[in-house]
């Protein structure tokens, strides 16, 4: 059974995060740990454009985690933690997560996208130019890079595509290149 089949029998063809049955998607919720369903969520096209686009976001719509924060699923308890703490300053999801408990593991996952630190707190990624990088962008090898502990060598020009950020250091990212996930130095990549 695929991945979008596992997913469609665990959500019962709703959102899990708002429970629509309207424009489903996958949506993969980083940084992806085993790159199977346990790393997704479905969404509705409303949801995933609102996480996608901080400047699209309508805090009503988001009243919805009442009910989806007590997911037993840690992918969408993660992505319940990291909208409910976007919104925080609108009042009411502050008491939402205060009652929100997440496991150790499952709560390092949430901070990972650096969501709720404050901007002076908050790792800045650059690429070699100074562009800031974001989770999920897309980057290209500007200088061939040997894989450390393989043969492999990442070809200059190579596009990384929804890459993750080292949550701990500004200078790595991490990607998929020909299938295997590897960290890359910022300073060898340009933002697509």
């Amino acid at each position: 059974m695929d991945i979008s089949k596992k997913l469609a029998s665990r959500s019962g063809g709703k959102c899990e995060l708002c429970g629509s049955t309207e424009d489903l998607s996958t949506y993969e919720v980083q940084p992806a740990k085993n790159g199977n369903e346990d790393d997704s969520v479905v969404v509705c096209g409303t949801c995933s454009n609102q996480i996608e686009n901080e400047d699209a976001v309508e805090a009503n719509h988001w009243r919805c985690l009442n009910d989806s924060m007590w997911s037993e699923v840690p992918a969408v308890q993660v992505m319940a933690w990291r909208m409910l703490t976007r919104l925080k300053t609108e009042g009411w999801p502050q008491d939402l997560l205060d009652m929100l408990y997440l496991d150790e593991e499952t709560l390092a996952w949430a901070k990972a996208s650096g969501e709720g630190e404050v901007d002076s707190d908050k790792l800045v990624h650059r690429d070699s130019n100074g562009v800031i990088l974001e989770m999920g962008d897309t980057v290209v090898l500007i200088k061939d890079l040997p894989v450390r502990g393989s043969s492999m060598v990442a070809k200059r020009g190579t596009a990384v595509r929804r890459i993750s950020l080292v949550h701990d250091n500004a200078e790595h990212i991490e990607g998929k290149v020909d299938g295997i996930q590897i960290v890359i130095l910022t300073k060898f990549v340009k933002k697509m």
